[in-house]
């Protein structure tokens, strides 16, 4: 085809799986001949990867395509609305009638079929179909995430994600090393692996040959076919049963793996946890805790805790502000609970009031706030690399805006430089003068 097919917007709600999704969607759609649009004005078609983890979410993503079917009928021209992801996958057989607005849902095991639904509403008829490209990302900047798994078995009674997203699945340890080799020859210079349940990846992956066989296998895997450059690997939403003792020294012995684990905990009272289809307990999880810190120098732990779910009482409450205030985690995500259709939890009686989980919620992120201000407080007069992530206008000026190796991007803060002091992708050695909030201010020494 050798005039553009059209111009796409793309807009994506939601996690960072999300922002995965919308970028090989992007990148199958580029291949096939389509253009990125960067506004509605010029758009034909608008696709809106969507996200359905809360009732809240499910709102905002709702609302959003709303918003824009309003956008896109003011202009000289419409353009019609894709939605995907994972409101069409979990209330799919609902929507075509709840949102005439839209003229396509695709779920989110229909996305590798984008190119066929945008060209049927585009009306562009090919005279053969699009190939798929090899690599299917076209990420911009120093910092990709990497989706290793996707779906999840655990079934925690709280969680609709396993309806959304279906059963675990792990990509294959060929596919993933393929596709951070490619990024690491674009610029890419930090990867962050992602899934549901990372832990467990290669679980349902055959066993035998020499390949990786468990996450361990795969960032040595993924640290050795990416050595001779300048990297990072850091690794999100591990569960505490997935700390295996390989895993542990991976992270501890190879130099490309941050000492950064993402820990969710959700609650430390074992009644709460068996009642949430979770395992553990107040001991075990600071022991756990404890044995990360003394094994791997300078340990970064991020988490996060669930308050107000049915039958929680003021006890079982103030045992999770004060195991949290004892372990005293860097970063800690609070969430109040939310009562999702379909979940065994919003079959449960003794419900909490909303006032008392927004209450208990409030506390709760004024305790987490409090200590992670303090953990990022500590760096100050310490050196740390840092990677620039781009330039942030502001009301002294433009600036450069990083991370540290101890900050996972777009959740734990950032590191402000001066405009001069370097370009963005580098990644420096920089000394941290001041603090404010989880931001960082610095200087390069290197």
């Amino acid at each position: 085809m050798d005039t553009p097919a059209g111009k796409i917007l793309f807009i994506t709600l939601g996690c960072a799986k999300n922002e995965v999704d919308t970028d090989r969607m992007r990148s199958l759609l580029l291949n096939a001949g389509y253009e990125e649009a960067s506004s509605v004005e010029e758009a034909d078609a608008a696709i809106v990867n969507t996200c359905s983890f809360l009732a809240s979410a499910t709102s905002e993503s709702i609302e959003a395509t709303l918003e824009l079917a309003d956008e896109v009928q003011t202009g000289v021209r419409t353009a019609p609305i894709i939605m995907c992801g994972c409101v069409p996958s979990r209330y799919g057989d609902d929507l075509p009638q709840e949102l005439p607005e839209v003229s396509a849902f695709v779920r989110t095991d229909e996305e590798d079929g984008i190119v066929a639904v945008v060209d049927r509403v585009l009306n562009v008829e090919r005279l053969a179909p699009a190939s798929a490209p090899e690599i299917k990302r076209t990420v911009e900047g120093a910092v990709a995430y990497v989706k290793i798994s996707d779906g999840c078995d655990r079934m925690c009674s709280f969680c609709a994600i396993p309806y959304i997203r279906g059963r675990y699945h792990s990509r294959s340890a060929e596919d993933i090393i393929a596709e951070v080799q490619d990024l690491a020859r674009g610029g890419v210079r930090e990867f962050v692996l992602i899934g549901q349940d990372t832990g467990i990846w290669g679980r349902d992956l055959p066993q035998e040959g020499e390949g990786p066989h468990n996450l361990a296998h795969l960032m040595r895997a993924v640290a050795e076919a990416v050595r001779p450059l300048h990297v990072w690997i850091r690794v999100l939403y591990l569960q505490p049963e997935g700390m295996t003792d390989e895993l542990i020294a991976t992270i501890r012995d190879v130099p490309e793996v941050l000492p950064y684990i993402d820990i969710p905990v959700q609650h430390c009272s074992p009644r709460i946890l068996k009642a949430m289809r979770r395992e553990g307990s107040t001991e075990e999880y600071e022991a756990l805790i404890a044995r990360l810190r003394a094994e791997i120098p300078g340990m970064v732990i991020r988490s996060t805790a669930l308050v107000g779910f049915p039958t929680e009482t003021n006890e079982e409450f103030e045992e999770l502000m004060s195991f949290m205030d004892r372990v005293g985690f860097d970063y800690t995500s609070v969430f109040a609970y939310s009562r999702e259709d379909g979940t065994a939890a919003a079959r449960m009686e003794g419900q909490i009031d909303e006032d008392v989980k927004l209450e208990r919620a409030q506390a709760a992120m004024d305790l987490a706030e409090s200590l992670g201000f303090a953990a990022t407080a500590s760096h100050v007069g310490t050196t740390a690399e840092v990677i620039v992530d781009g330039i942030e206008e502001t009301d002294d000026g433009p600036e450069l805006i990083g991370h540290a190796w101890f900050q996972a991007p777009d959740s734990d803060g950032a590191v402000h430089l001066d405009l001069d002091e370097a370009s963005v992708g580098d990644i420096l050695t920089v000394e941290f003068t001041d603090s404010f909030c989880y931001e960082l201010v610095g200087h390069v020494v290197k």
